[in-house]
Order: structure tokens, then C-alpha cells, then sequence
């Protein structure tokens, strides 16, 4: 599989090259146009289906809406519901629904459909990916046409949160069974075309509540994989801006064209080594940390140009309840090779790493390879297509090691769900989380999540590198683009062209 390496800038005059179907008169100039560039084409375009981050990037508030929503802000503002109300006891959650909404096909929005979409989540035969976020609801009952009540089993105080994401989407039960292909929600844009490999399209929605807000008409996600191609399509205007910029070592150039904003961001993106802790040697705690003390991060993040903050655990520094936990155990060749000695292993051993397409992952496998290579485990890379990193690492747990980035906010709790891709099993986490979720006192939340991230650093699930950063790249007469990434999204709702 071809990789995708670090590249110096490759000049202006290679952009037309690249993209030689559609030049500076075409996609880009129109007012009511947009053209977006992104690094990693979506599987389907369905979130129940599929964990992939770029579906949630296209569809989240531009296709499909949920009851509440996060802003740019990270706020959980009001979405298809205007308001909701929450019991005494943290029980019993009942929402008042906006009147007038329709699906993009004409079918109208009410409690019935709610309840549709919201109890497939939490089935006893559901698959969609975050399932384990919607176990704690014992039923969705509809009050009137207009009002849902969702009845939880224990009170859970990221219900809301929850209910805000992607993942819960509201979805029609007559459309829900080809939302992967031809996607049909309630939001602002509707699906119109998907050319495999290349793009998606979608164009403003005349059923729409608030139309007369939208000011773009058409939005083309563009597909370009290569950072290099990704400069080459800025700089010869075939796209307007790439809201998750992937060439870092060029930033500088672009910061000096005076046709573009260059916007660094934060994200919920914690980049780990993903090690499954369920395979030999990995199950050894004394491997994982022996691994841990070979991590030299300030390398990493060298790698990255500089963008990315230190992380020693899977939470994002700039959360009200991080705590620094990168000298866990920190940088120790010497007691790196003791570690394995003591684990059986003396003179190391061999492991993989399957990376998938992305510039960080690329960039931080051969960083990490050569760290690890320093005390004796012998590292070989191979190269995965994003469809096959889903199967063969996420899916089938089929890996010793991988590199990615969780780019979900709060998403913690992963470490708590049975038969994550990381393998890792511990009552101690599991009976911590339940804490977490059943308190109702923030402050005492806080607290509690400070004790999570103790217990995974300690017992180094994943090699926890750094948070990724957000690196926006786009036209200055641009406006509404979000600067930081609370979620995995790309709002278009507020974004317009100036003048």
C-alpha cells in the first residue's frame, strides 16, 4: 500500500497537473458554492453503520440532526428538540419537539419517529457503534405527536451528550434502511450525488425550517488523500478550504499567502498506539510498560511540525478535568529494556504496526518504530486502506499495533466497553465509570474522571502520544468556519461567503 510521506512543498505549477479536470473557472468560484477538501472518504454515509469519523465530518447538522446538538462552542444546545425537561431523580428526560420539520423527502418529524430512531439503538440486536452509549435507557415512550419521554435505568449524566452526537441521529423508519447510500434527514442540506473515490455533493434543502439562514446552496466534500495534492488543490483554487488541514510542515508556507486563513485549533482527538491488550505479549502489563517508557514524545509532536500538546492518558488537555499524566512513566530506555527483561523478554521480540492513511499516523509510525526498535521490539509497518484498518483492527481486533486518532470527544468510556479493538478488560475502570456517569454532581465528576485517567495510565493500555490538533486552512472571504473541533463535525449551517 503506498504511504503518505512527509513532502516538501511541490510548487503551484504542479496543481493543474494534479487536478487537471477542473481548474481556478470551475468548482470554486461561485458565491453560493463551496468546496470542501478532505483527507479520507467515508465507507457509507450512515452513522448507525460505521464508526468512521468522515461520515459524522459530511453528515452531522448538514444532513442528519439529533434532538439536541453540540455547537462550535462545545455547548449541548437545543437541535430537533426545543426544549427538554430532566426529573429530580436524573431519570426521566422528556423533550418537546420543534413543530414543522420535515425530511428531506417530505415526511414529517414527530414523536413516533423519534422513538423509532432512538430505540434502535439501544436493541437488543442493535449494531450501530456506540451502542454502549444508549444501554442505560430502559424506554422512549411518546407523551403526544409532540413530546418524547426517554426513562434511563440509572440516572447518567452524559445522557445528554450522548443524545447531541452523530450517533443518534434522527432518523425516519421509511428511509433508515438505505440512509447508507442515499442519506435522508432533517437538516440543512440534502444528499444529492456520491462519485466513489472522488466526491459528494449536497445542495440546500428546500424543506428546510429556517432556509432563508442557509446562504450556500451547493457543498462538494472533495476527496484528496495526499497532503502534498492538498496544497496543490488550495493553491490552484479547485477547493476553497480544508477544514482538517494534513500537511503541518507546509503551514508555514500557507500562512504567508495572503489569499488564505490559517486557523489552529483544538480537537477531541487523542492520538495513541492502540495496542491490543487481548494478544500475547501485549497482555503483559510489564510490555506495555516497557513500551510506555520508550515513548519520546517531543519526537512525535517534532514530527508534526510542533502542532500537537503531550498527552499521558486518554483525555484532552484543554477539559476541565485533565490532569498531566505524561511522566507516568516517562522516557527510560535503560528501564524500557529491564521491563522486558523482567516480562521474558530479553532480547525483544516482533511486532506489527498496521497504519491507516492518514498524515499523523504515517508521520508517527516511523518515529515510533525507530523508539521502540531502542529496546529491542522490532517493529514492522504495513500500509492499510481505510476500509481495511475498520475490518481488520476495529472489526476483527486482527493487529498488535496501530496508530489513530479518537477524535470523539469524552470518549473515555471506550475503555469501559466490552470487546473494544483494544482488548482491555478491568473491573476496577469499568465499576469507575459507572461512578462517573451515575454522578450528578459535576465537581464530583471531575474528580471521578481524574481517577480514570490514573487507572488507564497506570496501567498502560495504549501508548497515549499526544492530542491532535486542528489545523484550518481557508479562503479569507470565508466565514463561519468552525476554528476547534468539539466534535466530529463540519457545521456548514453558519458559513457563508462575505459580501
Amino acid at each position: 500500500m503506498q504511504s503518505i510521506p512527509r513532502r516538501t512543498f511541490i510548487g503551484a505549477a504542479a496543481a493543474f497537473a494534479v487536478f487537471p479536470a477542473f481548474g481556478p473557472d470551475a468548482w470554486a468560484q461561485a458565491r453560493d458554492r463551496l468546496v470542501l477538501g478532505m483527507s479520507l472518504e467515508p465507507p457509507v454515509l450512515d452513522p448507525n453503520k460505521n464508526a468512521a469519523a468522515a461520515i459524522r465530518e459530511i453528515t452531522y447538522q448538514n444532513i442528519f440532526e439529533s434532538l439536541a446538538r453540540i455547537d462550535r462552542t462545545g455547548a449541548i444546545v437545543p437541535g430537533l428538540a426545543e426544549s427538554w425537561t430532566i426529573s429530580p431523580d436524573g431519570l426521566v428526560y422528556t423533550f418537546k419537539l420543534r413543530q414543522g420539520v420535515k425530511f428531506h423527502d417530505g415526511e414529517t418529524l414527530d414523536a413516533s419517529v423519534v422513538k423509532f430512531a432512538i430505540d434502535r439503538l439501544f436493541a437488543a440486536d442493535s449494531t450501530v457503534p456506540a451502542k454502549s452509549l444508549y444501554t442505560d435507557i430502559a424506554s422512549v415512550d411518546t407523551v403526544d405527536p409532540s413530546t418524547v419521554k426517554i426513562t434511563l435505568k440509572t440516572p447518567n449524566s452524559y445522557l445528554l451528550y450522548n443524545i447531541a452526537l452523530c450517533d443518534a441521529a434522527i432518523q425516519h423508519p421509511k428511509s433508515a434502511s438505505t440512509n447508507d447510500k442515499h442519506p435522508i434527514g432533517t437538516g440543512a442540506f440534502l444528499f444529492k450525488e456520491r462519485k466513489e473515490g472522488d466526491s459528494i455533493t449536497l445542495v440546500k434543502a428546500p424543506t428546510y425550517r429556517d432556509a432563508a439562514s442557509i446562504k450556500l446552496n451547493t457543498v462538494i466534500f472533495k476527496v484528496v488523500k495526499d497532503p502534498s495534492a492538498q496544497v496543490s488543490a488550495l493553491l490552484a483554487g479547485d477547493v476553497d478550504t480544508f477544514p482538517g488541514f494534513q500537511a503541518p510542515e507546509l503551514v508555514e508556507r500557507l500562512k504567508k499567502d495572503p489569499r488564505f486563513a490559517v486557523v489552529v485549533g483544538t480537537t477531541g482527538g487523542e492520538v495513541i498506539l492502540a495496542t491490543n491488550n487481548g494478544k500475547k505479549p501485549f497482555d503483559n502489563l510489564k510490555v506495555r510498560q516497557a513500551m510506555a517508557h520508550a515513548i519520546n514524545r517531543a519526537e512525535l509532536i517534532d514530527a508534526e511540525s510542533g502542532f500537537g500538546i503531550p498527552i499521558g492518558s486518554h483525555f484532552a488537555p484543554h477539559s476541565k478535568a485533565y490532569i498531566d499524566l505524561t511522566q507516568t512513566y516517562p522516557l527510560d530506555i535503560a528501564k524500557g529494556k529491564a521491563l522486558l527483561a523482567e516480562a521474558g523478554y530479553p532480547n525483544g521480540f516482533e511486532a506489527s504496526l498496521k497504519l491507516p492513511p492518514v498524515g499523523y499516523a504515517q508521520r508517527a509510525g516511523e518515529v515510533l518504530a525507530n523508539q521502540l526498535g531502542k529496546i529491542g521490539i522490532k517493529v514492522a509497518i504495513t500500509q492499510l486502506q481505510w476500509p481495511q484498518w475498520l475490518s481488520e483492527v476495529f472489526k476483527e481486533r486482527n493487529y498488535d499495533l496501530t496508530i489513530v486518532a479518537h477524535t470523539e470527544a469524552n470518549d473515555i468510556d471506550r475503555y469501559a466497553r466490552d470487546g473494544y479493538y483494544w482488548n482491555y478488560n478491568s473491573p476496577e475502570f469499568k465499576a469507575k465509570w459507572r461512578e462517573v456517569v451515575a454522578a450528578t454532581d459535576f465537581a464530583r465528576r471531575d474528580e471521578l474522571l481524574k481517577d480514570c485517567q490514573r487507572i488507564i495510565a497506570r496501567d498502560a493500555v495504549n501508548g497515549y502520544l499526544y492530542q491532535l490538533a486542528k489545523i484550518g486552512v481557508w479562503k479569507k472571504e470565508l466565514v463561519g468556519m468552525w476554528e476547534n473541533s468539539p466534535t466530529t463535525a463540519t457545521d456548514l449551517t453558519g458559513v457563508s461567503w462575505k459580501g
